[in-house]
């Protein structure tokens, strides 16, 4: 029988893995989610509490996906908060993916940004020669940095880490250390995911130097399917036309790095 991808699966929480002290990766069965393409989201069913849009991270174990969650919020702090044996429901996937370029190409992500990156980098050619940036506040923030070197073992690669305090890798923000990059290396694409404000600078840089880019946006989402319109920019829905946009396409959009919309729906400046 085939999955009513609207209608949401109830799944059961296997393992809980703590990335930092307010990051934690969740992982569950499913064989549908297990195997999204980069880019792509679901809308997770927290139980009493609401919905939120989650990027779907990669796991190791067939048949399993993973969420990873910063706790900030009502909704994100709860869904952080579930522990083994707990269920939640998943509806998706929804959403569009990378345009997969070949050559070298650097991937740039803030925080839980990172996600889809992740996955992205399992869709990379052997033959790449792959950048990634990490960024993270301080030293205790940074996840994923093993992950990563695994997932690009035997691949041509640096993973740079910044931090905007310097306790780890390279101190200042990782447009700092695009544009330093930039300025000696021709990359022949980037694809970015993280704050608004970040990938609007990512998005600057490349378009200056005339390389393909793309950003994964993250808005607020009630619905997940193009109803409530919460996550517009512009006359775009993240969840319909998005996640993924080409970088010289929100350029040409004003509330682009700009402004977003509140739980209310009001338009705020960043």
């Amino acid at each position: 029988m085939e999955r009513n991808l609207n209608k949401p699966t109830i799944c059961k929480i296997e393992k809980v893995i703590d990335e930092t002290p307010t990051v934690r990766t969740l992982i569950f069965a499913d064989d549908v989610l297990s195997n999204v393409l980069p880019g792509q989201f679901a809308m997770v069913w927290v139980p009493g509490v609401n919905e939120l849009p989650m990027s779907i991270m990669i796991t190791q174990e067939k048949d399993k996906a993973a969420f990873t969650i910063r706790k900030y919020g009502e909704a994100s702090t709860a869904l952080y908060n579930t522990k083994v044996g707990q269920l939640i429901g998943v509806r998706g996937p929804y959403g569009n993916s990378f345009n997969i370029k070949e050559g070298k190409l650097l991937l740039i992500g803030g925080g839980t940004g990172l996600v889809p990156l992740m996955r992205l980098l399992t869709f990379l050619k052997p033959t790449d020669d792959i950048t990634l940036i990490m960024g993270a506040k301080t030293k205790t923030e940074v996840f994923f940095e093993e992950h990563a070197k695994k997932l690009l073992d035997g691949k041509k690669h640096q993973i740079l880490v910044a931090t905007e305090d310097g306790t780890y890798g390279e101190k200042g923000l990782v447009t700092d250390v695009m544009n330093n990059l930039c300025q000696s290396t021709k990359f022949d694409a980037v694809y970015t995911c993280g704050p608004e404000l970040m990938m609007s600078k990512v998005v600057q840089i490349a378009t200056s130097k005339e390389i393909f880019v793309q950003a994964s946006l993250e808005r607020m989402m009630k619905c997940g399917v193009g109803i409530c319109g919460s996550c517009c920019v512009n006359d775009d829905l993240v969840c319909k036309d998005g996640t993924i946009f080409d970088g010289k396409y929100l350029l040409s959009k004003s509330e682009f790095g700009h402004s977003h919309r509140t739980k209310s729906g009001i338009l705020e400046a960043y």
